[in-house]
């Protein structure tokens, strides 16, 4: 499959793992909590504090118990862990924050409050919600119900139709989907590794993903749903190549060569040195030049998404550089 030639690239959204890629298609995993992908946090405690910002000193007889749980969807079951819990009081420090006045991780909590107003967030990940909590000073304290609107992301991606990259080799950011008026999207999260569950809001977020560290780069917009978790696999139209000075075809690479990969314009677009240097390139037609004992020798060669292989040069005997019709395509 040909990628566009624009920046918005294919991408599988699937409900298999990365052996499954046989026949990508949209799907999605129900998820109770995330409880069968996330780790408990452990140690989770309840932490009991109170507000004198709000009504003056507490007492254990003005202290109210009010109780805390949050649902990833309207109708979804109370989440047991992977929750952190944050009361704050609506009255500004002299920092002009306003102040945290208790904690508590894992899943439903459990304060005890005077009377007043406060602001309580619980936080899921990168998901998040806060509301105003008004504790009165008699009759019954309802129990406070938050819900996220969240669900998850998990990300891959292979090289071509199904070659799988390797972890190391692979990162990506999230975005917001909204430009904002300087062109640019606020970042969201930095250097996800592969199959990594994110906890996000819902809604559309702009993935970016890097393969290498020279110009394969893929861009997607991926949807996450309320309670579900959206699993993304990116295409890279992208291979990894070896460079290689040789004497003769299949020859021991030599020592010391220093390389500059140009496009077929002439943009410089990596610059290494070694016997053998590997490298990641965006599928299109690039130069390798090799300086080697203050001699140049270079080479057309094409890059096919998906097919990691060796670019080799030939050493010129006569000191000149192999000639530009000598264009090897890797097939």
């Amino acid at each position: 499959m040909r990628m566009p030639n624009n920046p918005a690239v294919a991408f599988s959204v699937v409900a298999a793992t990365l052996a499954s890629l046989s026949a990508p298609v949209r799907a999605q995993d129900t998820l109770d909590s995330f409880s069968e992908i996330t780790t408990p946090l452990k140690g989770a405690k309840l932490v009991t504090s109170f507000n004198p910002l709000v009504t003056g000193e507490a007492t254990p007889a003005n202290l109210r118990d009010v109780t805390c749980e949050a649902v990833l969807t309207k109708d979804g079951q109370a989440m047991q862990h992977g929750l952190t819990w944050r009361v704050f009081s609506p009255i500004p420090g002299v920092d002009g924050k306003l102040p945290l006045l208790a904690t508590s991780e894992g899943g439903s909590a459990a304060f005890q409050l005077v009377p007043g107003e406060y602001f309580v967030n619980v936080a899921f990940g990168r998901a998040g919600a806060t509301k105003k909590l008004v504790v009165p000073q008699s009759g019954a304290v309802e129990k406070q119900v938050m819900v996220l609107d969240a669900g998850g992301i998990m990300l891959n991606a292979v090289s071509g139709a199904d070659v799988r990259i390797p972890p190391k080799e692979l990162s990506f950011s999230i975005y917001a989907a909204e430009v904002r008026e300087d062109g640019e999207r606020n970042l969201v999260l930095a250097d996800v590794k592969p199959n990594t569950v994110v906890r996000l809001n819902a809604g559309t977020y702009h993935v970016v993903s890097d393969y290498g560290a020279v110009n394969a780069v893929i861009r997607a917009d991926i949807q996450v749903e309320a309670g579900k978790l959206t699993k993304a696999i990116i295409q890279h139209r992208a291979a990894k190549l070896t460079l290689k000075l040789v004497s003769e075809p299949g020859g021991e690479a030599i020592a010391d060569t220093a390389w500059s990969i140009l496009t077929s314009s002439g943009d410089t677009v990596s610059e290494s040195v070694g016997a053998f240097p590997t490298l990641v390139l965006a599928e299109g037609s690039y130069i390798a030049v090799a300086r080697n004992k203050e001699k140049i020798y270079q080479r057309d060669f094409t890059v096919k998404a998906g097919v990691n292989t060796d670019v080799e040069v030939l050493l010129d005997e006569n000191g000149g550089g192999q000639k530009a019709t000598d264009e090897a395509v890797f097939d």
